[in-house]
């Protein structure tokens, strides 16, 4: 178990560090920090399984790190350690794993061991369960992929059941009230003429559902007024488990590129990123970010390595997918050009001009325009 320590207080710090180290040998405290300008670069690198977070810090309220960190890196477990329990209740709002008052006594570290162990197993339990189970995808678009079959395109009956369903997959395990749902597919409608279109979507929703296969999928509905709940049973969904294999990723080396490119790849797309869903844009910036931090790292990696054409194909992979990230044309007119390959560069330089001014109608970066000038200059005298 991967633990990472926060405390701006030196002294509190080294005791939190010898307590835990007394009391839980199990515990692997992979760095400690002072400064909670450290804390998010530390958390992406050591991928922990959970931080012992001081909440009174004086650079940033630590229930705010706390959502950084768990929108970073998504099942990061939470322990806020403080002098503070007027905090408690905001702390588990934030799903905080618990809450350790100053000073640290021993068995209440104890239990804090303990439940964290347990969560850790149970969530160990769900990802190594059987690979048989139905996967949902959901990078790109909404797939279905049962076992030993491919992936398969869903067909549904129309656009508001198939909204409606990826909408109650977005906050699967929630109960969505009904209004929100109403208002959400039929926002011209009367209520009670929404009311029964909701009610037909949520039967040709289950009828799909049934006809895919994937009928372990359940919607559960309480009263009427209460809402619905889709429970994905023992479904998978492709992005979070993507984002577990993220989150066991170690420090970038030799040893560990491979495990890098192979989870990156795992990458097929934004999340429903072929749908105009408004509601679906935070998440999908999430993922589409995060992903692309962790190239461009790849990317960093490769050239330090001396392996431009490692650096090349990752920088394409980026490209393809984002193609209007500005950046990796750059990098690849300067790649090109640190192997001699001229028409890579031309090629790049063309590509990313029509992006910018045709496609997106906006005017391409001077610094970029400057480089080509002077690049164009010196291979024409060379």
């Amino acid at each position: 178990m991967k633990a990472i320590l926060v405390d701006d207080e030196h002294l509190a710090l080294i005791g939190l560090k010898k307590a835990i180290e007394r009391e839980a040998s199990e515990v692997e405290i992979v760095a400690s920090y002072s400064y909670s300008t450290e804390v998010m670069a530390g958390v992406l690198a050591h991928r922990p399984d959970v931080v012992f977070l001081d909440i009174h810090m004086p650079d940033i309220n630590g229930l705010n790190l706390g959502k950084q960190i768990q929108a970073v890196v998504p099942g990061t477990e939470i322990v806020f350690v403080t002098s503070y329990d007027k905090y408690a209740v905001q702390a588990f709002e934030l799903y905080a794993l618990d809450y350790i008052v100053k000073p640290l006594q021993k068995e209440r570290l104890r239990q804090t061991i303990l439940r964290i162990k347990e969560k850790l197993a149970i969530r160990a339990t769900k990802k190594t369960q059987d690979t048989n189970s139905p996967m949902i995808c959901c990078f790109n678009q909404i797939q279905f992929k049962l076992p030993g079959m491919d992936v398969q395109n869903v067909k549904w009956r129309t656009s508001k059941a198939q909204e409606l369903f990826a909408y109650l997959l977005h906050h699967r395990d929630r109960t969505i009230n009904r209004s929100v749902l109403l208002e959400l597919l039929w926002p011209e409608l009367e209520e009670t003429k929404a009311a029964q279109h909701l009610y037909t979507t949520i039967y040709q929703v289950r009828q799909t559902l049934k006809n895919s296969g994937m009928d372990t999928i359940r919607i559960n509905s309480g009263d009427l007024e209460a809402g619905y709940k889709l429970d994905i049973g023992e479904a998978r969904v492709d992005t979070e488990e993507w984002e577990y294999a993220m989150r066991q990723l170690g420090v970038l080396d030799a040893g560990t590129v491979d495990a890098y490119e192979h989870v990156l790849n795992m990458y097929k797309g934004d999340y429903l990123g072929k749908y105009d869903y408004l509601w679906a844009e935070h998440e999908r910036e999430r993922f589409r970010l995060l992903w692309l931090y962790h190239m461009r790292k790849l990317c960093e990696f490769y050239e330090q390595q001396k392996k431009p054409k490692k650096a090349i194909q990752v920088h394409l992979r980026i490209q393809q997918l984002l193609p209007d990230e500005e950046e990796s044309y750059f990098s690849l007119m300067k790649l090109y050009d640190g192997i001699g390959d001229r028409i890579g560069v031309e090629e790049q330089y063309l590509l990313l001009r029509t992006k910018m001014e045709r496609d997106l109608e906006i005017p391409m970066s001077p610094d970029i325009k400057d480089w080509y000038t002077r690049w164009k200059f010196m291979s024409l005298t060379s």
